[in-house]
């Protein structure tokens, strides 16, 4: 990007349902256990959102409390990453913009499911970088755990529901909060590894009704997810000029804690440059890196001018990275 027409974080907002669902009561149902969820994805607890809340409506809570963290509610655009829009038609985030009073902008959704808030801050970074836009809202949320079968102990216990939005604004290039540069890819002959078959134009209907619920080869996906991640941290780094050891915080999307040591190792980053909280919020798609975000910041291990990664593998496959020096920007 040319100097002054960078995008730069200017807010931060999450939403989270208030229902918690720990372990122990999925193991009340499920052929399965606290211990066994643990010990293989690092998760605790998730949030469940109740049947009256949708897509759209944490969006609107997100959005409006990254919206106050910036201090305006000025914006021309808003993109909405998620891969459970409340309709097939129309898209969500005009709605989401609807419910935040910011009528007759720009909004449109972007579905790179789990990597597709980090697709979202690229398409954000070229309406700024084009003079489209000067600022703009960027929201992950996702209902994750209505595509998942409520008997499937493989996909019930990992994901969750939430949102997490951004604000950006035109800047600098040397600005904290400043992101860039951006690296993404897919790989959509694998789209299987990680599918919903059934709904969609292609297969309307289906008399199995597992068809309408998420399938997932997760040792396949384990392996690509710390691949691709790491390999697109080491070319967003060098493109930057910077080495691993000039990452202070690691923000990877929160799909499981053993795919985030793994990437981090691989990338040869210490433990204690990871940022986690998928222990107490589960996989939530489109979510898990802004909520990775607040979080980190709330409890203070991320401060102001940390150098952050951020990184992200999804279903496509779909995955993508990009860095930035953290603002003073607080949640909202």
């Amino acid at each position: 990007m040319q100097k002054g027409h960078s995008a730069v974080l200017a807010g931060l907002g999450a939403w989270l349902p208030p229902r918690v669902v720990d372990n122990h009561e999925l193991s009340e149902r499920l052929d399965t256990s606290d211990e066994w969820i643990r010990t293989r994805t690092g998760i605790r607890e998730r949030r469940i959102a109740g049947a009256d809340t949708s897509t759209v409506d944490m969006a609107v809570h997100a959005g409006g409390n990254a919206l106050r963290s910036a201090g305006s509610d000025v914006v021309d655009a808003l993109v909405l990453a998620t891969a459970t829009a409340d309709q097939l038609c129309p898209a969500s985030a005009p709605q989401v913009a609807s419910g935040l009073g910011l009528h007759g902008i720009a909004a449109f959704d972007v579905n790179a499911v789990c990597s597709g808030f980090v697709y979202a801050l690229a398409t954000a970074a070229g309406l700024i970088a084009t003079g489209t836009a000067d600022r703009v809202l960027v929201i992950g949320s996702d209902v994750f755990s209505r595509l998942c079968d409520p008997a499937d102990r493989g996909t019930m216990p990992i994901f969750g529901d939430g949102a997490g939005a951004v604000v950006l604004r035109r800047g600098e290039t040397h600005e904290p909060g400043a992101l860039g540069p951006f690296d993404l890819h897919s790989e959509g002959e694998l789209a299987d590894l990680l599918i919903v078959p059934a709904g969609g134009a292609k297969q309307r209907e289906s008399a199995d009704p597992h068809d309408y619920y998420v399938t997932m080869h997760g040792q396949t996906i384990f392996r690509h997810a710390c691949a691709r991640m790491a390999e697109s941290s080491r070319t967003v780094l060098e493109r930057a000029g910077l080495d691993v050891a000039d990452v202070d915080r690691f923000v990877g999307h929160q799909a499981n804690i053993r795919i985030l040591q793994a990437t981090a190792k691989q990338l040869g980053l210490p433990g204690d440059r990871v940022v986690a909280n998928i222990g107490r919020v589960g996989n939530t798609s489109a979510a898990s890196i802004p909520l990775a975000l607040a979080d980190a910041c709330e409890d203070g291990s991320l401060q102001r001018g940390h150098r952050v990664l951020l990184t992200a593998f999804g279903a496509g496959l779909t995955w993508g990275s990009t860095l930035l020096t953290w603002p003073d920007v607080k949640p909202g």
